[in-house]
């Protein structure tokens, strides 16, 4: 493999910059908070020891790194690099394709953002219901389709690039790729128009569903065998860790009635749970309506939300940290607002700086 000169500098760099004492308290705390053997009211972690980098490198605009992948390697080493000089940031990388890999897989054509504002690119959905029938007849797809070869090409590129640094293949953990949710997937897939055929053709729904299901499964099981992770916890994104296999997006979830998430999405969420040994529910938007049935689900160890204001926080605290659900990755500033509620978060809520 050839790397580029500046992308060996940032490796060297942080290489350099991992004090391993530092990294093992760090997620040695975040393993008690998970555990349970945490006895604070807001877990906030933070990395006893800070080193900032001595290399300066421009950033990579994501429409570059997509279509080269020591960009795309020197564009996670950065934030790397940035995370090691904030105290509550993990330190981890992944093959940063976005929120559009799984429908891409599936032939969703991908659309890259206008350069202007280097923002991760997604896919047109079909929105064409005769299409989803035909994808439901042909049954899981080539994983090497899309975004697919990519992501394991990079990973394979990236782990081959750790090879040399042992600090930093010990410490910088690939996390699995947005491969987003059943319910999110189906969306990007399928369009609109999927909402009214929860009505109109519900059988050709659920079958969607489980074939988007079992292509995830399909897909999870390849990344792990490729690049398995036997720690008891794991990072995700930059600001959480977590117990289980896998981060599930569920942002699509907002739009349904409690009902409709009970009988179209909740099946397939919870069959992903029990088959990854459990792991985290993230959505974006509104989450009150349907939190309640979302924690119900068996191995559901903790929630991501990012927008507290949307949601009535009581129902939402309710059904989780007073139920033993973690939230991870919330904002601290409104964790600090809402810490003198009855019960307070019995310890089972972790802030971030956001």
């Amino acid at each position: 493999m050839k790397l580029s000169r500046e992308t060996v500098s940032l490796l060297e760099d942080i290489e350099r910059r991992i004090d391993p004492e530092t990294e093992d308290q760090f997620i040695e705390d975040w393993r008690d908070f998970l555990f349970d053997r945490f006895d604070g009211e807001i877990f906030h972690p933070a990395r006893k020891k800070l080193s900032v980098s001595s290399v300066d490198i421009p950033s990579v605009h994501i429409n570059d790194a997509l279509d080269d992948y020591d960009l795309m390697l020197r564009s996670e080493l950065q934030a790397v690099s940035r995370n090691l000089s904030t105290p509550d940031s993990t330190i981890c990388v992944r093959a940063n394709y976005g929120s559009a890999i799984m429908a891409s897989v599936f032939g969703a054509e991908i659309y890259k953002m206008p350069r202007e504002s280097n923002t991760l690119p997604t896919t047109r959905p079909l929105n064409d219901t005769e299409l989803i029938r035909e994808l439901v007849e042909r049954g899981i797809p080539d994983l090497n389709n899309g975004f697919g070869r990519q992501v394991f090409e990079f990973a394979e590129f990236m782990a081959e690039a750790f090879e040399k640094y042992p600090k930093i293949k010990k410490y910088c953990e690939f996390y699995h790729p947005d491969t987003q949710g059943p319910l999110d997937i189906s969306e990007l897939l399928w369009g609109g128009d999927m909402f009214y055929a929860m009505y109109d053709e519900s059988e050709l729904v659920h079958a969607m569903m489980s074939l988007v299901t079992d292509t995830y499964t399909t897909f999870i099981d390849k990344w792990y065998s490729e690049y398995p992770n036997d720690n008891e916890i794991k990072p995700h994104w930059s600001h959480i860790y977590h117990r289980g296999r896998i981060v599930l997006r569920n942002d699509s979830a907002m739009n349904l009635s409690p009902e409709l998430y009970t009988e179209f999405s909740a099946p397939y969420d919870a069959a992903l749970l029990d088959r990854f040994d459990g792991g985290v529910v993230h959505f974006c938007g509104r989450g009150e309506h349907y939190i309640e049935i979302l924690s119900k689900i068996p191995k559901l160890y903790a929630i991501n939300m990012s927008q507290p204001h949307l949601n009535d926080m009581e129902t939402i605290y309710k059904n989780t940290v007073d139920r033993g659900i973690k939230i991870v990755g919330f904002n601290v500033g409104w964790a600090e607002k809402t810490k003198k509620r009855v019960g307070a978060f019995h310890s089972n809520l972790a802030a971030y700086s956001i």
